[in-house]
């Protein structure tokens, strides 16, 4: 089974910001921005427009709390993510071992 990357996903996950979001959405089985900005170190407004960058690439789904929104993890996007990733590291594991093969045969020349 081949699996595209999604650079625009990869991309919202890079900030670490975002990515503590995520943990934090994840073990409080959701949250608004109100409650995100009280346990991160940047403003509501700085929390409103990373959720806004998670909900466009799917990662979590906003619906309406009173005068807020409450979003969760999106389940299936963030396994979609995983398994990406899991892609990536086993082409770069067999990128390596390749570079290994070459740089021992490199050596081995050198040797005789």
């Amino acid at each position: 089974m081949t699996i595209t990357v999604d650079d625009d996903l990869w991309s919202a996950i890079g900030d670490p910001t975002r990515r503590r979001m995520l943990d934090l959405l994840l073990a409080g089985d959701g949250g608004t921005a109100t409650s995100l900005s009280e346990q991160l170190p940047v403003t509501r407004q700085a929390v409103a427009k990373h959720l806004a960058v998670l909900d466009r690439v799917g990662l979590v789904q906003g619906t309406p709390a009173g005068r807020e929104r409450r979003y969760l993890v999106d389940d299936e996007q963030l396994a979609r993510a995983a398994a990406q990733l899991s892609t990536v590291g086993a082409t770069w594991d067999a990128r390596l071992r390749r570079i290994k093969r070459i740089a021992e045969a490199i050596q081995r020349r050198k040797e005789q």
